[in-house]
């Protein structure tokens, strides 16, 4: 928390990759609910580490460049050694328009160069590299970073477009899953507002059994959401995802209409 009535963006970030822990885990928790603004921010960082992750180039890495990559996140604590190398090994994702905050191991894993960033990105970084050091010597949240890399990189998770029922609506939703690893990205758009005490919740639907909650989240002004990381079980083949309009805490069953659905590509 900042010296403010608000969170920092900086414990943002982390929370946003559950990075953070302790007092000032439990202090985002319980401000979250009662301040807007730092739900409007959170939400902002979320779409911006999804829409990284939507941006880049699905192309493999050779097997050399991305042992390289691996290797040197899990064996060196010095941010300056890891961002040149990954750099040099990723493609370039498109960066987006907004200007919120990005942790910088993030960046590094969808190889956004620093010219290209905006200036609030920039004056951010900078302020986090200075922390860099203590944040690589944490093995919880270097393996989080890891996660995240082998996610995007995997040939076979599954990459799922959910649309509006069968007419030209324009609320969308893309996710990234890999059920061997219980790991799934979720980026909406153009999502209509809820009313105070609504909220949208993200749920897989395995092949058999019931729909499990993937997680709760809220559009920003322009209609943007992400889900990053949610904790699901292990080694669940989904036949679809669907995002249903819940009570503000969320529900254990969907409730309908189901608003944005969609199924992964035969094949995948």
């Amino acid at each position: 928390m900042n010296g403010g009535a608000h969170i920092s963006q900086e414990d943002l970030a982390l929370y946003t990759m559950k990075a953070l822990h302790g007092e000032e885990l439990a202090a985002v928790r319980v401000h979250l609910p009662t301040c807007a603004q730092c739900r409007e921010e959170l939400a902002a960082i979320s779409n911006d580490l999804v829409n990284l992750a939507m941006s880049a180039d699905q192309l493999p890495l050779p097997v050399h460049a991305k042992q390289r990559l691996l290797d040197s996140i899990s064996k060196t604590a010095s941010a300056d050694r890891i961002v040149p190398e990954a750099l040099s090994m990723m493609p370039v994702a498109k960066t987006s328009s907004r200007t919120s905050w990005i942790p910088w191991t993030i960046a590094a894993a969808l190889a956004i160069t620093a010219g290209g960033l905006e200036l609030r990105i920039n004056t951010l970084r900078q302020q986090v590299r200075t922390q860099s050091m203590q944040l690589m010597q944490a093995t919880e949240e270097n393996l989080h970073s890891q996660r995240v890399l082998k996610l995007l990189m995997a040939p076979s998770a599954q990459r799922i477009t959910l649309k509006a029922g069968k007419t030209p609506a324009e609320p969308m939703g893309h996710a990234i899953y890999l059920a061997e690893r219980g790991e799934l990205l979720f980026q909406g758009s153009n999502l209509k507002p809820l009313p105070s005490g609504k909220t949208y919740e993200l749920w897989l639907i395995p092949s058999s059994g019931a729909p499990i909650p993937a997680g709760l989240f809220h559009p920003d002004k322009s209609g943007d959401a992400s889900v990053v990381m949610p904790p699901i079980p292990t080694g669940i083949e989904a036949k679809a995802f669907g995002v249903t309009i819940e009570g503000a805490q969320g529900s254990t069953t969907p409730t309908a209409p189901i608003v944005l659905s969609g199924a992964p590509a035969s094949g995948e």
